[in-house]
């Protein structure tokens, strides 16, 4: 089966993303891959942002899967939590409700902020 997508072509939507200011849902990074939203499809893409993340920690970037975020609350998914993005922060609260979504919104802060901020690094090729 072929994979849904380079981890390069996701980092390139996630760090435009970035650089605007902006999260995107599940559905909305799905639609700029070309596919229809579809759990399956869904947990390709998660996948990917771990291999995303690991890429970036590697060239001293912040992580970029944060700003993936459900439709319904604008929180990550299970999957980030688990992966350990929360833990490796030292959180220990609710994945979900006010104290997640001021957690998350503190994070991709820092995310957009570092992307505004710097140029890129390790090959990034401007979407503009």
């Amino acid at each position: 089966m072929a994979a849904l997508a380079e981890p390069e072509e996701v980092r390139l939507h996630l760090v435009a993303a970035a650089r605007a200011g902006t999260a995107l849902t599940y559905a909305e990074i799905l639609e700029r891959l070309g596919y229809a939203f579809s759990r399956p499809k869904m947990r390709a893409l998660c996948a990917i942002l771990g291999t995303v993340d690991e890429d970036a920690a590697a060239r001293g970037e912040p992580e970029l899967a944060v700003l993936v975020v459900r439709q319904s609350d604008g929180i990550p998914g299970q999957g980030w939590w688990v992966a350990g993005g929360a833990r490796s922060r030292g959180y220990e609260g609710p994945w979900e409700g006010p104290e997640a979504r001021r957690f998350i919104a503190q994070i991709q802060a820092e995310t957009f902020a570092w992307w505004q901020s710097h140029g890129g690094t390790g090959g990034f090729t401007p979407l503009d």
